[in-house]
């Protein structure tokens, strides 16, 4: 009687945490990036297998999907495709910098932007607005007008951000940016590192070059948005919808990547949400190459975004070289399994590669990472030191954070060649301090009261139960910039000040003045 009863109760407290139905929920995902979109849709996956009704509308088709997800995808026109494909393959032949790649994303890579416009207009967008939804994901991606389409769902909005929270971000949920002590997206710090003058100024430098560039683009943020939704009756302006947004979901864990920042109740990180507690059984020609692997195996991704064969014929060439010539197993992510760099019995070349689940195999013991946001969390989670050959964007940021946590090393790709790359390889794999140092790292990211998943499905569940969490939001969130920075009233005192002084000195004046006449007076007499 005593276990039914026990059991009656478990089965209430379980019934108690189930969300009371399951809500139809949008996410709009129009980031070109692959991996991006494996973050988002990973976010999304958790909700499905709780039980809501999930539509998703992406442009391109992802990797991550659940049964229960209907989806939409509204691809690229192939010209678009050719104009993207062409920017990647100049900037993996390039060194980029953070104003370059400002410059880059204002001229070139409109098309980025654009395309996230046009897409709204596509006939199979505009089916969503046949279904009655509850809430809406958007995926961030310099798209701030897409937030006219929960306006017009009339529904609340969570914002799905794929680093830490940044200047570029914080402002939807007045989350506060603190430039002195709170790294850049593109200032490489290390793990417990603090900044001293001279990172300070480069912060400064480098947040008002991105905050010159977000005041340029918000002009035609607003311009697309006014051609799609300004014909709308009684429909909320950009600058209405940017602050009522409920909620930021963001891909960072900052008690253990750091650096430690205020944050405001409406940003909760879920960083790792791609990552599982128990990885997929792998291809059984992937685990079979890893079993034979005597010496331990390596693996090489460039990422989603760029190409392998993107990067320049000789660079290829001396990478072939040195992974050829090694001990180890490598399996090399190359997308034109026609033309592969050279044939060797310890290379595995595949088109697309489960990097999680080959990060968890015991046998790896290095990764050869572009060093994307996403990547970098996937070694450190497993702890699998790396080699970085960062490219472009906030890549070079992520690989110098990662050497200076110890974690392994960063090669200039543009610069490599036999030596170094060969070096840096056996430095890592030989030396156990990196192993070491990104395996303590990997306990501390793991300890966490909630999953990731656990808690995009708790906070989710949360803004539907609460018609948007308004009561979540920061009063910064509706402040002029005049007033959140207190200068009308630091403006007041020092006016106030002004006036004390002012009075005082016409006081001490006017006494000096009469107090001289009185004293020529009585010499006088």
């Amino acid at each position: 009687m005593a276990t039914l009863r026990l059991s009656v109760v478990g089965l209430c407290l379980l019934l108690i945490a189930l969300p009371a139905r399951g809500a139809n929920i949008l996410g709009l995902f129009s980031s070109h990036s692959q991996s991006h979109l494996i973050l988002h849709m990973s976010m999304i996956k958790a909700l499905a297998e709780s039980g809501h009704n999930v539509t998703v509308v992406t442009m391109m088709k992802p990797t991550i999907m659940h049964e229960d997800i209907h989806l939409i995808v509204v691809p690229l026109t192939d010209e678009q495709e050719h104009i993207l494909e062409g920017q990647m393959k100049e900037m993996a032949g390039q060194k980029n910098s953070l104003l370059s790649t400002m410059i880059r994303l204002m001229s070139g890579m409109s098309v980025m932007i654009e395309s996230q416009f046009q897409l709204l207009s596509d006939p199979r967008f505009q089916r969503i607005y046949e279904t009655k939804f509850d809430l809406m994901f958007m995926g961030y991606f310099i798209n701030d007008f897409q937030l006219g389409v929960a306006a017009k769902l009339k529904v609340p909005v969570i914002i799905s951000w794929m680093q830490a929270p940044a200047s570029i971000i914080n402002t939807y949920v007045g989350n506060p940016t603190e430039i002195s002590y709170v790294p850049n997206i593109q200032t490489a710090l290390g793990q417990g590192e603090q900044m001293g003058f001279a990172k300070r100024l480069e912060n400064l430098s480098k947040e008002l070059l991105v905050r010159a560039m977000m005041l340029i683009l918000d002009r035609r943020l607003d311009r697309f948005y006014e051609t799609q939704f300004g014909e709308e009756p009684n429909f909320p302006t950009l600058a209405e919808m940017k602050r009522n947004v409920s909620m930021l979901f963001t891909n960072s864990h900052l008690i253990s990547e750091g650096a430690i920042r205020p944050l405001v109740p409406a940003i909760v990180e879920i960083g790792g949400i791609q990552l599982k507690e128990q990885p997929d059984p792998l291809p059984e020609d992937i685990a079979k190459f890893l079993e034979a692997s005597q010496h331990g195996a390596i693996l090489l991704c460039l990422g989603s975004n760029i190409k392998s064969t993107a990067v320049k014929p000789e660079l290829i060439q001396a990478m072939f070289k040195v992974l050829s010539s090694l001990r180890q197993n490598v399996i090399w992510k190359w997308e034109d399994l026609d033309n592969t760099p050279g044939k060797s019995a310890n290379i595995l070349y595949k088109k697309w590669l489960p990097q999680p689940d080959i990060l968890a195999h015991p046998k790896i013991k290095l990764f050869i990472t572009h060093a994307g946001k996403g990547g970098i969390t996937e070694a450190r989670y497993h702890g699998v030191p790396m080699v970085a050959l960062p490219i472009f964007g906030d890549q070079p940021a992520n690989a110098d954070s990662m050497e200076k946590s110890g974690y392994g090393l960063s090669q200039d790709l543009l610069m490599l060649n036999e030596e170094n790359f060969r070096a840096k390889i056996e430095e890592v794999i030989g030396n156990e301090k990196y192993a070491r140092a990104i395996k303590s790292f990997s306990k501390l990211y793991r300890d966490r009261p909630l999953t990731a998943k656990q808690s995009v499905v708790y906070w989710t569940d949360y803004v539907l139960r609460y018609n948007g969490a308004v009561h979540l939001q920061s009063p910064a969130v509706h402040m002029s910039t005049l007033a959140y920075f207190n200068i009308d009233v630091y403006a007041a005192v020092l006016a106030a000040l002004t006036l004390v002084v002012l009075l005082t000195w016409l006081a001490l004046r006017f006494t000096y003045r009469k107090l001289c006449r009185k004293s020529q007076k009585v010499k006088r007499h």
